[in-house]
């Protein structure tokens, strides 16, 4: 596996992580507005957190209801305290957790959770208090997928930036020489026009220049470029060659745009809309493409978790396949009769029912105990085995057939094993 690919897998991993994390904080509830949400970016001074969280500490004394007076004070202490543990936020902020929450029957628990390093970098300092935690920023952080590269431009001016999932960067901006075009005719006029041209082709690598510096040092990581402008100025620029050839090859299309300053970098997305769609899962399609190819012609695909689950653990499988939509846990049920270890895949939120062994029939209580997330366990199986984990989108119609018809498991082999 290259580099580029263990980077990838390590981004999806960690977005798995966060995402579980964040369904479990959105089931919390408290009684009253006792749940305390704090979020520090990266260039925030936590001596500066820290202070205002003891401020808020002192304000909570004056709430009228006891309990909820109580409980956001315990909750303010504790991310005091957690806070004590960093010098520095992380590189990409942090977000802290607190509160008591709803345990039924009346009781409540207190919990603190911290979440580093979030997928994008927490753009300002946030503090919330209500009757549930605050993970909207960080769901729009995982809806955020794709890092593309900007520009557009005119014979007048240009601009360069980024789209990072559904946010506009801009941050490189242009203006021209060009002088508007000569009406008279004569030498005058065809010496005006060519120095005209030279102009704009000096632009035009003026801008190249610009793009470049800012694409080629991501260009493993880019997953498009795309150029707007007025015709035919965006068409002499991408057919003019001024891209360094990495970046041309990466520009996914271009497009009609009206304005080339900072808003033209907006609606140059808007003019983009169906080919980021396309361009967003293209490699998901691509690698489920491959899957039903050897699904229905060859011998090289696993589903399904138990047969999947074996071929891992044989060390046969190259890539597995795990849908982002998988909710599920997995126990092990051991047999006291024969001693077989079957491995259950039950829904996360309900009780595991009595199994019969499957090598002797022999009723077996699994154990609670080593209940364990069916996408946890399997990574684990595949990190060891040096097998590449890919996480499918289910936004298109081979997504949801692994979700759906195939358990939300699969994996494509390195070589035939009739399992």
């Amino acid at each position: 596996m290259s580099s580029q690919d263990q980077e990838f897998e390590g981004s999806d991993r960690r977005k798995y992580e966060f995402r579980k994390v964040i369904e479990e904080l959105t089931e919390y509830e408290g009684s009253g507005t006792q749940l305390v949400t704090i979020y520090v970016p990266p260039d925030r001074r936590l001596s500066d957190v820290v202070q205002h969280v003891t401020q808020e500490h002192s304000e909570a004394s004056n709430i009228k209801s006891k309990q909820t007076r109580t409980n956001v004070q315990d909750a303010l202490t504790s991310i005091k305290d957690r806070l004590r543990y960093y010098d520095n936020p992380p590189e990409n902020g942090m977000v802290l957790f607190s509160g008591a929450i709803n345990t039924g029957g009346g009781q409540t628990d207190m919990i603190t959770k911290v979440l580093e390093d979030p997928p994008q970098p927490i753009e300002s300092f946030r503090y919330h208090c209500d009757s549930a935690f605050l993970t909207e920023p960080l769901e729009e952080m995982l809806a955020d997928k794709g890092l593309y590269g900007l520009v557009v431009l005119d014979r007048r001016e240009a601009n360069v930036g980024w789209l990072r999932g559904k946010r506009v960067e801009p941050v490189k901006s242009a203006s021209s020489l060009v002088p508007g075009k000569q009406r008279k005719g004569g030498q005058s006029a065809q010496r005006f026009h060519r120095l005209r041209l030279e102009a704009i082709d000096k632009f035009y690598q003026e801008v190249a220049g610009m793009a470049d510096e800012l694409f080629v040092p991501k260009r493993h990581d880019l997953d498009g470029v795309l150029v707007g402008g007025p015709s035919p100025t965006k068409d002499e620029f991408l057919d003019g060659g001024y891209l360094h050839h990495e970046i041309q090859d990466l520009v996914l299309g271009k497009f009609d745009v009206s304005y080339t300053d900072e808003s033209g970098l907006y609606d140059l997305v808007d003019a983009a809309e169906d080919a980021l769609a396309d361009a967003e899962v293209m490699k998901d399609k691509a690698v489920m493409q491959q899957f039903f190819e050897e699904l229905h012609g060859g011998d090289l695909a696993t589903y399904g978790f138990g047969p999947t689950r074996e071929n891992l653990v044989m060390g046969s499988v190259d890539t597995l396949l795990l849908s982002e939509d998988l909710r599920e846990d997995v126990i092990s049920a051991t047999c006291p009769e024969c001693g077989n270890v079957d491995h259950l895949v039950v829904d996360r939120r309900n009780p595991t029912p009595d199994h019969e062994c499957t090598a002797c029939g022999a009723t077996v209580e699994a154990d609670e105990d080593d209940r364990e997330d069916v996408i946890d366990h399997l990574i684990g199986i595949a990190e060891q085995r040096g097998t590449e984990t890919k996480f499918i989108s289910t936004d298109f119609e081979k997504g949801e057939q692994l979700h759906d018809a195939f358990g939300g498991v699969a994996g494509l082999l390195r070589y035939s094993t009739g399992v």
